[in-house]
């Protein structure tokens, strides 16, 4: 039998990067904004956890059937000077104004940066490239000593194109997450490499600014806990396990058919109707807790993962083409006794109902929460983050007219390393597979190791 759960290992490595030039790459025709003028941003767009940016990186073998005459940075570039018309707002820079509050501002010698750098190496000295390494991170441009998290007067889009000696290139892209959400990022992408693959404008849906949309109620009226955003005093060892030494990244590739196990094994004595990630997302928490030995027992966790609203937004409904963020967090808690004691079913049942509890009316709270709060750090305490890239074409979005690119997502988690990844399964044919990324202290990765793939016995009962 195939393996159901497979850990992957990605090489350490050094990554030499010569920068050949910069460019500005502005709209190659008219947009409906002129220099001082100022474009509204939602309460979603700019709480504090959508003001950083997404990178990621896009692989390309070299194929002579496929790479065109035109130089591939000269393909990117014009490109994306089409894109950037309908998307006009990536051309601009965030600032900001009163209580805090972020805007889009259009000025002189704006527009999105992209760059053209070289290797020496070539593509397969950089291993399995379905798997996501760190040690990639010179293939995603950072300014020098640029500060964490920092958006304000930054370009919003941030391309760079490395060319390997192989004849094959890697594209990082950085997006910065104040302009849209995942689903967004999708769409931006796919207009520039259907674009760059056509050599015409492709935009399909017409992009949708329509910020508005997101208003707070006047008076705001905020009628949930939004325990999502408190900050909490950690007295558990948790994050001071996670952040006192270096984490390091873990990646397991997990076939359909164990995730199907882990959802009939989260629907044992339950009668709940739960979906793949609901279990998946409840075993990788009890699992993460577990290995890291959180005390104490009393202590009160958090899980929380993003829900789409799109399709339950109906007074009124959004536009097709909206891109801006669309998604509520959705906030499980727990202590950690119950986690590590309790059944997995009975964790699976607490984020099936924080799912549920998400909608519209909880939507409209978020947004006046945020307006009167205006929450100014990043909140960690007690928090484990999963994140759903399995729900986004990333693979399918990509093709600029060099095939499918041979990885697609993120490359490092250890920044941040109370966030934990679902990435889809590479391979054009992947069966369901998805690859789950997470970071531990190195003493604790054989036991989620362990605990995680079930003791490599397929029926553990998963200390229940």
């Amino acid at each position: 039998m195939a393996l159901w759960v497979e850990e992957l290992e990605f090489p350490q490595l050094s990554i030499p990067i010569t920068i050949n030039h910069i460019d500005t790459v502005t709209p190659i025709g008219p947009i409906p904004v002129n220099p001082g003028d100022s474009l509204y941003l939602s309460n979603l767009d700019d709480i504090i956890g959508c003001r950083v940016f997404t990178p990621t990186v896009y692989f390309y073998r070299w194929n002579s059937s496929s790479f065109p005459q035109k130089p591939v940075m000269e393909t990117l570039r014009d490109a994306l000077g089409s894109v950037l018309v309908p998307y006009y707002p990536f051309s601009g820079r965030l600032r900001e104004i009163k209580n805090g509050k972020l805007e889009v501002f259009f000025g002189a010698g704006q527009g999105a940066l992209i760059i053209e750098a070289h290797t020496p190496m070539v593509l397969a000295d950089l291993g399995d490239l379905a798997v996501p390494n760190p040690a990639w991170a010179p293939l995603i441009y950072s300014f020098p000593d640029e500060e964490s998290y920092k958006v304000i007067d930054m370009p919003l889009v941030i391309a760079q194109v490395t060319n390997f000696s192989c004849g094959g290139f890697s594209l990082g892209l950085r997006l910065c997450h104040c302009l849209c959400d995942g689903l967004g990022a999708m769409q931006f992408l796919n207009a520039w490499a259907a674009t760059a693959k056509l050599g015409t404008l492709v935009t399909s849906p017409c992009p949708c600014w329509d910020r508005e949309y997101f208003r707070p109620r006047d008076p705001p009226c905020v009628r949930y806990l939004h325990t999502e955003f408190m900050s909490i005093e950690d007295t558990s060892n948790l994050t001071k396990s996670l952040w006192q030494v270096k984490p390091v990244q873990k990646c397991y590739k997990v076939s359909r058919e164990f995730q199907y196990q882990i959802k009939a094994l989260a629907q044992e004595n339950n009668g709940v109707e739960c979906s793949r990630f609901e279990a998946m997302a409840a075993h990788v928490w009890r699992s993460w807790v577990r290995s890291l030995d959180v005390k104490p027992l009393d202590f009160e966790l958090r899980l929380t993962f993003s829900v789409n609203m799109r399709q339950m937004l109906k007074n009124p409904p959004l536009k097709e083409g909206f891109y801006g963020n669309t998604v509520c967090i959705a906030c499980v808690t727990s202590t950690v006794e119950d986690l590590i004691e309790g059944a997995l079913s009975d964790t699976t049942r607490l984020v099936h109902e924080a799912r549920l509890g998400v909608s519209e009316d909880y939507l409209r709270s978020t947004v006046d929460y945020v307006e009167i709060n205006r929450p100014r750090r990043l909140e960690f305490g007690g928090k484990l983050t999963i994140t759903q890239w399995t729900r986004f074409s990333i693979y399918e979005s990509a093709d600029f007219g060099w095939g499918r690119p041979a990885y697609a997502g993120p490359i490092d988690l250890t920044p941040t390393p109370q966030v934990c990844v679902f990435l889809p399964g590479g391979e054009v044919n992947s069966d369901g597979k998805m690859v789950v990324c997470i970071c531990l202290p190195e003493s604790a990765t054989e036991k989620f190791r362990e605990i995680f793939c079930l003791g490599n016995n397929g029926r553990q009962k998963l200390w229940n």
